[in-house]
């Protein structure tokens, strides 16, 4: 975990303090390692609820309430199922603010529209969401790197 990273989670967890609000993940692409990024933060048990690592599309469903539909019409590394997984983060724990992930962090999985390091965000709090989709370049570990700094990053301009 690098030091920017850190330092990110750390500013992600006083401006949820300072809101009163709770945060719960539900990542995939990533497999916790936002997770893990805030849990190391000291005191961040209160602002942080909890995570969903759904890797899985089947879990995607059982965790977060994706509908199957929504995967088969849109493929697991879409805005839309983005924006579901977010949605049933918050559904299914007591947080007031969620963030998701999902995408192909690579060597291999890319397809025609989607390459390797696409990655879509979802971020929800109530009845708003905003989703994001970009390319990220590099090897895996770099394309989930990125996308834990820019989750963390977009969580914090969602909530101010």
């Amino acid at each position: 975990m690098t030091n920017d990273i850190l330092d990110l989670a750390g500013r992600v967890g006083q401006a949820l303090q300072a809101k009163n609000l709770l945060l719960v993940t539900a990542e995939s692409c990533t497999g916790g390692g936002i997770s893990q990024a805030v849990t190391e933060i000291a005191g961040s048990t209160s602002w942080f609820d909890c995570g969903f690592v759904a890797y899985s599309n089947p879990s995607k469903t059982e965790l977060l309430e994706v509908p199957p539909a929504l995967i088969a019409q849109m493929g697991s590394v879409s805005e839309e199922v983005a924006a579901a997984m977010a949605i049933g983060a918050l559904a299914n724990s007591n947080a007031h603010v969620a963030l998701s992930t999902t995408g192909i962090a690579g060597p291999t999985g890319g397809m025609p529209g989607k390459p390797v390091g696409t990655v879509c965000f979802g971020w929800a709090r109530g009845e708003h969401t905003y989703t994001e989709r970009l390319v990220f370049h590099g090897d895996r570990q770099s394309v989930r790197e990125q996308t834990i700094v820019h989750a963390l990053q977009g969580l914090l301009r969602f909530i101010e």
